[in-house]
């Protein structure tokens, strides 16, 4: 009887934000309930939406157009949700990730588009992507974003020729793709001539000669890993006079020392001529090593409205007082860094270069070193930043390795307590998904480990535990590391306390249950006591809570006599023979296993631990006696003489009991306790049925109260004290009873609000030192 109840969202954790985030998570993953097939005019299949009346506002439209997005799930069918006819009208519409047709495009074809983001887009080439787009749109299109999509034909020939269509267009972002193969740079700039702002990260232009016809109206020009030299780029950047953002940061440095070194005079030039780009605002020089402090520190002084600058990855030039020193005469506390030189500037670029998978692992390699020692001040503005890096980069080992060291250096110990549970339920999904890609890895499986170890995790985030506990679990079976089998089974002790009894069905497998076994029958032959051990046989005592066919595997594979062996073993334990008794007591609560408990030297067992100066294990070894007591003399044939002494000593021991300070025990349900209820012959099993429900009412009326009330308990409790069957009631119950009905009474009157809840079970310190 071991499982806690776990509740995921708490009104303390809910916001406007979080509210919305749940309702468009909930429209865009269950569409089916909303929406039905039909087929349209050219007989494509397209939705629906089931009720004719509904129609998307502009900004409902929009937001689930890109939760769509986000979450995979838009297809030619979904987008033909958003014509205009039932959706809009649509001003920004994010298709990004998207497998689409051209002929799936035309859905939007009747809205007026100001901005698209089709990053990532496949299925369509970019001149698909404009064509598909309405007459109005291709004129008035503000803002395109084509990066990582292709340009290429089925024929594989670059085609730009959609772009010159695109008249009013301000910002274009065609990174990482072909753009600059075919005179592309050259039509941009003379058929667009409204360009504000252009992106051609990592394309094939060799050649921005071009750009100088926009050198009065170009204000924001991205060049990251760029094909252009540096002798050949600079000179060009330094006439652009309007430019208030320029990126001409690199991946990694050239490879020729000649070009190295023309490179650098080039970079020298530029900074030492500070009447370059005078109305400069953002400045990225990261991953350069071309940068002098000197330089550099008067290029920020000449340049007064300069309010970002990027700088990392660029050798220590980040590390100089004039960038990191807060009380350095001349340090610019409006100016930001991105670099590694401290904790303010790694913030800065973790959260500026999250589709940069060398820069993370990199910055966040720097980011361990700096939080190993943190001990008091939370620091939740680094969990936040290095999320977007783990889910920007699922598959890259080297960020997902580090990302989930540092947060294990954030999150250790008490740090947790300071990071919101909403946050914190982000990073545990995060680390499931890198423990999920990266499975053999032992170093990050360990990190992923370490960080769900907290109490705060494991009792208060929302997260999916079923999953993490089948994840952990696997852990066992593919290392063989003495750490990683104590974390696992501590982990999977707790959350398999939280799963349903559904679930812990799935999870208490044959394969799980038997390696579970094989743990602690290693611990029991060395007679070794230690907090794996504990941790072991909380997680059995969980698994086989509510789960007949779990407790079936447990006797199956000899469970039993193990467990029979540790109480022999490990007299003086406590904690040990609570476990033990508690998982038994789970199998003695299936009717049709408690044949299996009726075994003579198992038995002279629980008579003894009736006495046990610990109340807990008395008190499991009671309930076992009583279970097996409910149950018809035909069982007890063999030894009726023992049936009967069994009684007396089972009442001798419940009146010794006092109700301790503490919940000793927790329960999901009461159902295992029905029965008991009106066991009226032998009335030392409803002794010690009542006794544990007055024993959780009393210290938590608000959650077993109404519990009780709602299964019938509070019914069948009044039934005994009723006047028809009082003289059939032993005194001691009825007095019980009473107290119960007493509690239950009063807490109606104090907390009429209490809603009832259903799950079972949890000891208190079910993980159990």
């Amino acid at each position: 009887m071991n499982c806690h109840l776990c509740y995921g969202l708490t009104m303390s954790s809910i916001t406007a934000e979080c509210l919305q985030t749940i309702c468009l998570n909930y429209i865009a993953t269950n569409l089916s309930e909303f929406t039905q097939g039909a087929v349209g005019e050219n007989h494509e299949r397209r939705l629906v939406f089931k009720d004719g009346n509904v129609i998307l506002h502009q900004e409902l439209a929009e937001q689930l157009l890109k939760k769509l997005s986000k979450l995979g799930l838009l297809n030619d069918a979904v987008l033909s949700l958003f014509r205009r006819e039932t959706a809009g009208p649509i001003r920004r519409a994010c298709l990004r990730h998207a497998n689409l047709s051209s002929k799936g495009l035309r859905a939007l074809s009747t809205q007026k588009l100001l901005e698209l983001d089709a990053t990532s887009l496949h299925g369509v080439n970019v001149n698909g992507i404009i064509g598909a787009q309405g007459e109005w749109t291709r004129k008035n299109l503000k803002s395109l974003v084509v990066s990582r999509c292709t340009f290429m034909n089925t024929s594989k020939y670059c085609i730009v020729i959609s772009l010159p269509q695109l008249k009013s267009l301000r910002h274009l972002d065609v990174s990482y793709t072909e753009f600059g193969y075919n005179l592309g740079l050259e039509c941009v700039v003379s058929d667009l001539p409204r360009l504000e702002s252009l992106d051609i990260s990592g394309t094939l232009v060799y050649n921005i000669q071009p750009l100088l016809a926009l050198r009065d109206t170009l204000r924001a020009l991205s060049l990251f890993k760029t094909r252009v030299p540096d002798k050949d780029l600079i000179p060009i950047v330094m006439e652009m006079h309007a430019l208030r953002h320029l990126d001409i940061s690199q991946d990694s440095v050239p490879h020729s020392i000649g070009s190295k070194n023309r490179g650098r005079a080039a970079m020298a030039q530029f900074l030492n001529t500070t009447s370059a780009l005078p109305n400069i605002v953002s400045l990225d020089l990261s991953g350069r090593d071309d940068l002098l402090d000197e330089m550099l520190e008067n290029f920020v002084l000449s340049h007064p409205r300069l309010r970002f600058l990027g700088l990392a990855l660029s050798q220590e030039v980040c590390e100089s007082p004039f960038f990191k020193e807060k009380h350095y005469k001349e340090y610019n506390s409006d100016l930001k860094i991105a670099g590694q030189g401290s904790e303010d500037q790694i913030l800065e670029a973790l959260l500026r270069y999250k589709q940069r998978p060398f820069y993370g692992h990199k910055l966040l390699r720097c980011l361990f070193n700096m939080t190993q020692y943190i001990e008091k001040e939370p620091k939740p503005q680094l969990v936040k930043a290095i999320l977007p890096q783990m889910r920007a980069n699922p598959k890259h080992l080297g960020v997902q390795m580090a990302a989930s060291a540092c947060l294990y250096n954030l999150t250790k110990n008490r740090l947790g307590e300071g990071i919101h549970v909403s946050l914190l339920s982000k990073m545990v999904h995060l680390i499931l998904q890198a423990m999920e890609n990266f499975s053999s890895q032992q170093q990050l499986q360990k990190n992923a480990l370490l960080t769900l170890c907290s109490d705060r995790i494991l009792q208060e985030v929302n997260f999916d535990r079923y999953k993490a506990s089948r994840m952990v679990m696997d852990c066992l079976f593919v290392f063989d590391d003495h750490s990683i089998t104590r974390m696992a089974v501590a982990i999977c002790s707790i959350l398999a306390a939280k799963i349903s009894t559904v679930q812990t069905t799935w999870l208490g497998t044959k394969r799980n249950m038997v390696k579970l076994l094989q743990i602690v029958k290693q611990k029991a032959d060395a007679r070794t006591v230690d907090i794996t051990l504990k941790f072991t046989l909380s997680a059995l005592w969980n698994l086989t809570d509510e789960s007949p066919a779990t407790c079936a595997i447990f006797l199956n594979e000899c469970g039993l006599d193990l467990f029979i062996d540790i109480l022999e073993a490990f007299k003086n334990e406590a904690a040990l023979q609570t476990k033990v008794l508690g998982l038994i007591n789970n199998i003695a609560e299936v009717q049709s296993l408690r044949h299996t408990l009726m075994r003579a030297d198992f038995i002279d067992h629980c008579r003894k631990l009736l006495f046990n100066p610990q109340i807990e294990v008395s008190y499991f070894a009671a309930g076992i006696v009583a279970h097996l007591l409910h149950e018809g003399p035909e069982i007890w044939a063999f030894t009726e003489g023992k049936r009967a002494d069994l009684r007396a000593t089972l009442h001798k021991s419940i009146s010794g009991w006092q109700n301790p300070e503490g919940e000793m025990v927790a329960y999901r349900s009461f159902s295992p306790f029905i029965p008991l209820l009106t066991c009226y012959p032998i009335w030392e099993v409803q002794l010690w049925s009542v006794w544990a429900i007055h024993h959780v009412c009393s210290k938590n009326p608000s959650k077993y109260c109404p519990m009780l009330l709602k299964e019938g308990g509070v019914s069948i409790l009044e039934d005994i004290r009723s006047e028809d069957v009082t003289l059939a009631v032993h005194r001691d119950v009825l007095e019980l009873v009473g107290k119960v009905l007493d509690i239950v009474q009063w807490n109606a009157k104090t907390a009429p609000q209490a809603t009832p809840t259903t799950a079972k079970a949890a000891v208190g310190n079910a993980a159990g030192t």
